[in-house]
């Protein structure tokens, strides 16, 4: 359980909790997070070798440092074509990638990109080669007709021999194949119908607790043997968000709803309690959002993408790369390691406004977001240093575009920052605007 006090309102409750998660709470918790590009909404389960290869180049054209192979990749018997068979069997599957993900990690590095896999270790199908071995391995009542979630099943941890397999698919992938330094440990449905064969009788009601410290075990193991992988935990489907688990991931997925218009209230959510060090957001063609306005949504957290680059439209491609570089030239430290501030709820009005703001003060990053119409009074930024100067740049603008900021590329002191705010020249819905603050010398 963790405790804070604020006399400052629940702003400082958050930035107290931030402050001692980055410290404390997650595992690297003052390190840069990789900008990755995600091949799920790309491919689904649908791609060969020669595919993901080719989105490596797409890749490096945006600028990413990361690709992340997403779910697909293993299953010869019971080959992993969609989410009704596979789940048990975790060997690479040969028709889609014959020579396996150690090639794929090398042709990511001949292209400058760091290599990442995506795993579901704790879950089965029935239709793979474990579950008809072992059926007697899941969770289930016995008295009762099983209950899937995404057609599978969960494997009960609690049992020592699942435990040791869940550990064994995860190092049986990593430590084979050295090139993967980051990995994504899905969950895509939680514990239902909770019992045991393993467990007595007695002991039945102890399930969820014993099978949460396994799954501590495991994860705990995976940090220590292999702490050169990065790792992200996956909040979809079974509500995986909590500092028991962040001590061993350095980042987790919020929600599998990625329209950039939801993601401001789900950003919004968690920010309450977890750091944006922890918070993976991309970059999505999901609610077919503009562009800006979903880059500058994901600006605001562990920046990603989501997007198969050779279906983007060029002005598609320009506009991601040049968040990608702004994020990684200029952003990335005051997001992931800055204080937030909460200035207007997307709760409460048809605009949402936050900020982060260095903790020396020097630099400070402000999101605007347009829900609806309309013009609104300006913003009022929070934890600027009253005494210093800063210049104020729209940033992040379309190719071509002028800012329609009155105050870009001025330079004011803090005080008349804080007292006035900025105006915002936002005026129609899913338009957006990032503004940068930085301190300019006396």
């Amino acid at each position: 359980m963790l405790w804070t006090w604020s006399g400052e309102g629940k702003g400082r409750v958050s930035r107290n909790f931030h402050r001692w998660a980055r410290r404390y709470g997650i595992r690297d918790g003052d390190r840069p997070r990789p900008v990755l590009l995600n091949n799920w909404e790309a491919t689904r389960m649908d791609f060969d070798e020669r595919k993901i290869v080719s989105l490596f180049d797409g890749a490096r054209e945006l600028g990413v440092e990361l690709f992340l192979l997403d779910d697909g990749w293993f299953g010869n018997r019971h080959p992993r074509d969609d989410d009704r068979a596979g789940l048990g069997g975790w060997q690479v599957n040969r028709r889609k990638l014959p020579r396996g993900l150690s090639y794929l990690a090398d042709e990511a590095k001949r292209r400058g990109l760091a290599f990442g896999i995506w795993l579901e270790p704790e879950m089965v199908n029935p239709s793979s080669e474990l579950y008809e071995k072992h059926p007697d391995w899941v969770v289930k009542q016995p008295s009762r007709e099983l209950l899937f979630g995404r057609n599978q099943l969960v494997l009960d941890l609690t049992r020592p021999e699942v435990r040791e397999f869940a550990w064994r698919v995860i190092d049986d992938t990593l430590r084979p194949n050295p090139g993967i330094t980051y990995l994504k440990w899905d969950a895509n449905r939680y514990v239902t119908q909770p019992g045991s064969s393993w467990l007595g009788r007695e002991e039945q009601r102890h399930l969820l607790v014993d099978y949460q410290w396994a799954l501590y075990d495991v994860m705990g193991r995976m940090a220590e043997q292999h702490p050169h992988v990065m790792a992200m935990v996956c909040a979809g489907g079974a509500g995986r968000v909590d500092y028991g688990a962040l001590r061993y991931f350095h980042s987790f997925w919020p929600s599998d709803n990625t329209d950039p218009l939801q993601r401001v209230y789900i950003q919004w959510g968690f920010g309450h309690f977890f750091p944006a060090v922890a918070v993976s957001a991309h970059v999505t063609d999901i609610g077919r959002r503009p562009v800006k306005f979903a880059a500058d949504v994901a600006l605001a957290g562990a920046f990603g993408v989501d997007r198969d680059v050779q279906r983007m439209t060029p002005e598609e491609r320009k506009a991601v790369a040049a968040a990608v570089r702004l994020y990684k030239e200029r952003l990335r430290d005051v997001v992931l390691r800055g204080d937030l501030y909460r200035l207007e709820s997307p709760y409460e009005g048809r605009r949402a406004a936050l900020s982060y703001v260095s903790e020396d003060r020097s630099r400070a990053v402000l999101f605007v977001y347009q829900l609806g119409e309309g013009a609104f009074g300006p913003v009022r930024p929070r934890g600027l240093d009253a005494r210093k100067r800063y210049r104020v740049r729209e940033v992040n603008l379309p190719e071509g575009s002028t800012s329609r900021l009155a105050l870009h590329d001025e330079v004011l002191d803090g005080a008349t920052l804080l007292e006035e705010g900025i105006v915002s020249p936002l005026r129609r819905a899913l338009e957006s605007a990032v503004v940068e603050m930085s301190e300019e010398p006396r």
